[in-house]
């Protein structure tokens, strides 16, 4: 993709549309989890970003898209329209589960709450008041010779890992 093509894309959601690239990453032995997002609006690429402890690489995807959520909220108007491009096919899917996460009153087959169920039920509610579409992306791209927005907040996300597990050595 050519840097006017990207441009032209990122020009596209400057019509009341919202881009939101997120990803979470975690490092399993340490439980220490990062998250990323990058959000796109009428040219400008905002960046935000976390970590937390105790954590699982899932609930760092979810924290991704419900703290860019959250930001949206208190940033602009409700009129907005919202892409959330994600490498999670979990996050991506969950629109689609709606409907049967709540009649199973978010238990699993077992009668167990479902993981990160906290999260879940946030974006649930973004979902009921906001309008939302969730876009699936490949995951760790290549470096391409345009702005690879998933690609950025994976690396941002992994290396927010890296340093607060090199705090613990």
């Amino acid at each position: 993709m050519t840097k006017s093509a990207l441009n032209n894309r990122i020009n596209k959601l400057s019509q009341n549309i919202i881009g939101i690239y997120t990803d979470g990453s975690c490092n399993p032995k340490h439980k220490i989890g990062a998250w990323a997002a990058v959000i796109l609006t009428n040219n400008n690429e905002t960046v935000i970003n976390g970590y937390e402890f105790n954590t699982t690489h899932n609930r760092m995807e979810l924290l991704s898209a419900v703290k860019s959520l959250e930001y949206i909220k208190n940033e602009f108007s409700n009129d907005v329209r919202i892409r959330i491009y994600s490498d999670s096919q979990y996050l991506v899917k969950l629109n689609d589960k709606k409907n049967r996460l709540e009649r199973n009153d978010f238990l699993t087959k077992a009668g167990n709450s479902i993981r990160n169920i906290d999260l879940v039920k946030m974006i649930m509610d973004y979902i009921e008041t906001m309008n939302i579409e969730f876009i699936k992306v490949p995951a760790h791209g290549k470096k391409q010779d345009y702005q690879n927005f998933n690609r950025k907040v994976d690396m941002l996300s992994r290396k927010i890992v890296r340093e607060q597990v090199k705090k613990l050595m």
